[in-house]
């Protein structure tokens, strides 16, 4: 950045209010400077020509807004007039970067941002939680973002934990003395009036909006419609626990009826009576105080307590139902899903969730597909689970430009084909990892040797390219070799990016790995995992299994608990699958047998004497997976038979640092000699990192080494 750059941003951080709070400061200031951009135009990042400053606007003509923050321009602006793209004199001048915000104490550095932007997500503010085509701040280190008129109007808030009578809530508190015109849509979820006046608002929980007056006013002792036999008192020990009218658990304090454990979070106490929410349903709900059990007809699950009824539609649903997405677009599925309250259909055959496999109440409410003769269809609560699965639609004409982004990238990993054979199919390439070497195509090796694909790590079969160069051992299955740049993939609702890293750690099997990986945001996924579809049919099981994040049932593959990314599980019966054990190769070799060993899902055998691992002869389990040959009835466990770390390729190069070792190191399976480790001075008799330099003797044991290298 050049100094006549650097001097007109230094003086917008200067500043903390924008041309929408009539700052005197901030005009004094621009008209004090505007002399510098008089005579020369500005090249700004978000847009390819160069922007005129403009002094004075002309009083012809049409009304002019701003491409950064959506207002009608005023004086003084940078322009583009072939472009019709305008930028207020502070939005072009805000800075690129900034290193904290106070809405988002917990991490620092956010960058400005274009919405929308090429290749990625598009996340709402999470002050106004709509999506803009605006300038906007993002985290780094999140999905966490502010649009420039948010991120400015907040930039002088002050959080402060609460000092009042009722020190209820577990997280600091916004305190805003004069709101702005971006508030005044919102309602004090105490009293329901405007925010017109000062208010509190907690950034955690979004729902936590009070004014200040019935936040410092609220009463001990109150007398509620849904439980007339007792008063409710303000309970102080009360701080966490599940809030009978909403069904769900909540932090910060509750009214309490301690003679019939009956608490009610402070936010629900006194819900609106009528809910008008056009862009969701055409009439308005009415609050009913009942306390028999009811199914929601928005979502198709019970409630026991306070409910809202549509009178016209003769419709029953949950508080949180009435503002169910309408339009969402569901990372598991091509199309955009829409919600309704019961699906007419000339069919009589029941339909099943096409995530957790239940049957589909079609007289209740779910999310179907939009498009016409697709007949997938999910349960509200299978749908809406997880937010980083789907993004909410604002317009069903948005569903087909959706289409097209979520389909794979026409960018082949192939940079160019160099020659083609006589049908047409590409015998020699270049690939982008691979540079400076042609790739040949082949059906089968030359001789007998282990060569794995360094895209998946698995061993190399029939069709696959070889480097050209003989001394180069790079291999690729044709399939791997074909693999989009980009790509939309179920896991995530963000695009999945190709990477040809030599070294990562999967985030799905936790196995250390060598290869492509599929990078969402900063997720790395294994070749192995990004091709385990969502529902999968396993040979080893009778039933289809689905993924669900929320699984944490034991594997019955090798026994262990599921970490937070869930399992896949099957809805019928008790199974469940974790990503390491779906990414085991179906077969294997090892010197302990001459054939090939297969992977066996289960042993019938109870003489105790097959049921020892013939490599490391502890006792296997019967119930959990291993492999074995059927001709000379030898069995081990996989973990013995792959190796701990079966899928980095022998001879890879890490960069290391490590106990003043600053030399990168090499990946060995096998150690020869079973030299000393240079750190614990055992011997080596696994994996081992052996330093590149010729000099240095550093050896270490590979096991307890890799997570310092991921």
């Amino acid at each position: 950045m050049t100094k006549n750059q650097a001097e007109p941003r230094a003086l917008y951080l200067h500043s903390v209010l924008t041309h929408r709070s009539g700052s005197a400061l901030m005009l004094s200031l621009i008209h004090k400077h505007k002399w510098r951009w008089r005579r020369r135009d500005i090249k700004h990042p978000f847009h390819e020509h160069p922007l005129v400053f403009v002094e004075d606007q002309s009083t012809e003509g049409e009304k002019a807004y701003c491409s950064a923050c959506g207002d009608v321009i005023s004086d003084p602006y940078f322009s583009c007039p072939p472009c019709n793209y305008h930028l207020h004199l502070n939005c072009a001048l805000a800075p690129e970067r900034i290193s904290s915000h106070p809405l988002h104490p917990k991490h620092s550095d956010f960058f400005l941002r274009e919405r929308p932007y090429p290749g990625d997500e598009v996340y709402g503010c999470e002050l106004c939680k709509e999506k803009r085509n605006m300038f906007f701040y993002e985290c780094r280190n999140c999905y966490f973002s502010l649009d420039i008129k948010c991120a400015d109007l907040s930039s002088s808030f002050s959080k402060v934990n609460q000092e009042s009578k009722h020190d209820f809530h577990p997280h600091p508190l916004t305190f805003i003395p004069s709101p702005m015109d971006e508030f005044k849509r919102f309602n004090c979820f105490w009293c329901h009036q405007p925010l017109i006046d000062a208010f509190y608002f907690c950034f955690q929980c979004p729902s936590f909006v009070f004014h200040k007056k019935c936040f410092d006013e609220l009463p001990a002792k109150i007398h509620h419609p849904s439980h007339l036999i007792h008063s409710l008192f303000l309970d102080s020990n009360v701080t966490d626990s599940f809030c009978k009218l909403c069904q769900k658990q909540h932090p910060g304090y509750f009214y309490y009826c301690s003679l019939c454990n009956f608490n009610i979070n402070i936010i629900c106490v006194w819900p609106r009576s009528i809910v008008e929410v056009k862009s969701h349903h055409q009439h308005s709900f009415t609050l009913f105080w009942r306390r028999s059990q009811f199914i929601c007809d928005a979502c198709s699950t019970e409630g026991n307590y306070m409910s809202y009824t549509c009178s016209t539609c003769s419709i029953t649903v949950h508080k949180d139902c009435i503002s169910l997405p309408r339009i969402i677009k569901f990372s598991r599925h091509d199309h955009c899903l829409s919600h309704k309250y019961f699906l007419e259909t000339q069919d009589l055959t029941k339909q099943d969730c096409k995530i957790c496999f239940n049957e589909v109440k079609l007289d209740r409410g779910s999310y179907s597909c939009v498009k016409s003769g697709c007949k997938y269809i999910v349960h509200v609560n299978c749908a809406l689970e997880d937010d980083r699965f789907y993004e909410v639609v604002e317009r069903e004409s948005q569903c087909e430009e959706l289409y097209g982004s979520s389909a794979e990238s026409t960018q082949s990993s192939i940079t160019r084909v160099v020659e083609v054979s006589e049908d047409g199919e590409a015998t020699k390439i270049e690939h982008f990892s691979h540079e400076g070497h042609c790739m040949v195509l082949a059906d089968k090796m030359e001789e007998e040797t282990d060569r794995r694909c360094d895209g998946c790590m698995l061993p190399v079969s029939t069709l696959f390219y070889y480097c050209s160069e003989s001394e180069c051992h790079f291999y690729l299955h044709k399939n791997c070799a074909e693999l989009p740049r980009v790509k939309r993939h179920w896991f995530r609702r963000s695009p999945a990016t190709l990477d040809s890293t030599s070294f990562g750690r999967c985030d799905l099997c936790k196995r250390p790995c060598s290869g492509f990986f599929y990078v969402i945001r900063g997720f790395y996924i294994c070749l192995r995992c990004a091709e385990v579809p969502d529902v999968i049919e396993f040979q080893g099981h009778e039933h289809l299994l689905f993924y669900d994040i929320k699984c944490r049932e034991r594997c019955n593959g090798c026994g262990a608990d599921p970490g937070e990314e869930g399992a896949f599980r099957c809805g019928k019966c008790s199974f469940a699958l974790d990503f390491k054990c779906l990414s085991l190769p179906q077969s294997a070799v090892h010197k302990i047998d001459q054939h090939q060993l297969n992977l066996t899902y289960h042993d019938d055998n109870d003489y105790s004497k097959h049921l020892h691992c013939d490599i490391c002869e502890v006792k296997r389990d019967p119930s959990l997976w291993y492999y074995c040959c059927s001709i000379c009835d030898t069995s081990a466990h996989p973990d013995c038979i792959l190796g701990e770390f079966p899928f980095l390729k022998d001879g890879i190069t890490l960069p290391y640092s490590f106990h003043g070792h600053h030399h990168d190191v090499q990946f060995h399976r096998t150690a020869e000699d079973y030299p000393n480790c240079s750190s614990c001075g055992q011997r080596c008799r696994r994996e081992i990192l052996k330093c590149t330099e010729s000099t240095c003797n550093y050896i270490a044991h590979f096991e307890f080494r890799w997570p310092i290298l991921i």
